[in-house]
């Protein structure tokens, strides 16, 4: 079978096309034949070794996968053979089949096309987490979006206006924040790029507390970081929650006397399914809002296989509009 591989730290361009011996189902696991792959900033990371598993050499990125089940190991009752289904993984998915945990693979719906199936669990999982779980947002809050036309970001724009909050997007352009407008936000900004030096940051402070007022934003989700996390969390309400999910631009430095004189919460979000049952009712819930309309992936480009280093290249040049999916 052909598998795309990192065989040696590096960006995309170190990736090669190679054949590889079609794995085995070994006691719970589950052979998938995958039919798509969502693209995510972790395959950015974990090829350069900056991310926090680093998997043995040669391997496969790709994380997030759909596919039809192939074969099942001993042990296995959850799934069968010709099963269509979603599941997540730190890699192995560039593939034209992979090994993974049983336990981590969810049915799908007939109706649902696997391009978007891989394009669910972990935006919609992870945005769903942060909102409801560690965020603990409220009909007719306030919701500012950063990145909000990113993965996360935009699967965090629908889930606040399911929730009935106040979405207000944030995003690097107005081509961006039309989409995450499109999707649900009712209000939006457009942010220049960083870096920023002092009056910089004070423009951009500025930016984001015109954005949300007149009474600041209750609950912030940031996947960007870098420059711009101080300055949102200055445009807060007082006793604010800010979502720490991802640092697209680089891990932010917080002055602690903000959250003090806001009185808010840093909150931290990696959602790692600790409770597997809580994960498939978080699952199961999500699935539901997807089939009531509620939600659904928006995929701005597909790529085959052999342009899957194209496809975490242009993640990684933050390009991206919604999802990014490698279709095999």
């Amino acid at each position: 079978m052909k598998a795309l591989l990192s065989k040696a730290a590096g960006g995309p361009q170190t990736l090669v096309l190679e054949d590889v011996p079609n794995p085995k189902a070994a006691l719970g696991f589950a052979v998938v034949e995958v039919k798509a792959v969502g693209v995510n900033y972790p395959d950015v990371l974990i090829i350069e070794d900056k991310y926090q598993v680093k998997p043995p050499r040669p391997f496969a990125p790709g994380g997030e996968i759909s596919g039809v089940v192939k074969e099942v190991g001993e042990g296995v009752v959850n799934v069968k053979p010709g099963d269509r289904v979603m599941g997540t993984s730190n890699f192995g998915g560039m593939a034209e089949e992979m090994t993974i945990e049983a336990a981590k693979l969810i049915r799908i719906p007939d109706t649902m096309p696997f391009d978007e199936a891989a394009a669910f669990i972990y935006t919609y999982g992870v945005s769903y987490y942060a909102l409801k779980h560690r965020g603990r947002l409220t009909p007719g809050e306030s919701l500012l979006v950063l990145g909000a036309a990113g993965g996360v970001g935009l699967a965090a724009v629908e889930l606040g206006r399911a929730i009935g909050a106040r979405v207000i997007a944030a995003a690097s352009s107005q081509e961006k924040l039309d989409l995450a407008l499109a999707r649900g936000a009712e209000s939006g900004v457009v942010y220049p790029r960083g870096p920023f030096d002092r009056d910089g940051q004070k423009e951009l402070s500025a930016i984001f507390k015109q954005a949300t007022a007149p009474d600041g934003a209750n609950l912030v989700l940031d996947p960007v970081g870098g420059d711009y996390a101080e300055a949102a969390m200055r445009s807060m309400a007082w006793e604010g929650r800010y979502l720490v999910v991802g640092f697209a631009a680089g891990i932010p430095r917080i002055p602690l006397n903000l959250p003090l004189l806001k009185g808010c919460d840093i909150v931290g979000v990696l959602d790692i399914a600790r409770d597997p049952a809580a994960h498939q009712q978080k699952v199961k819930e999500l699935l539901d809002l997807y089939a009531g309309g509620k939600i659904k992936p928006h995929i701005s480009e597909r790529f085959s296989l052999a342009r899957g280093a194209e496809a975490i290249g242009h993640l990684a040049a933050r390009k991206a509009m919604g999802k990014v999916v490698v279709v095999i």
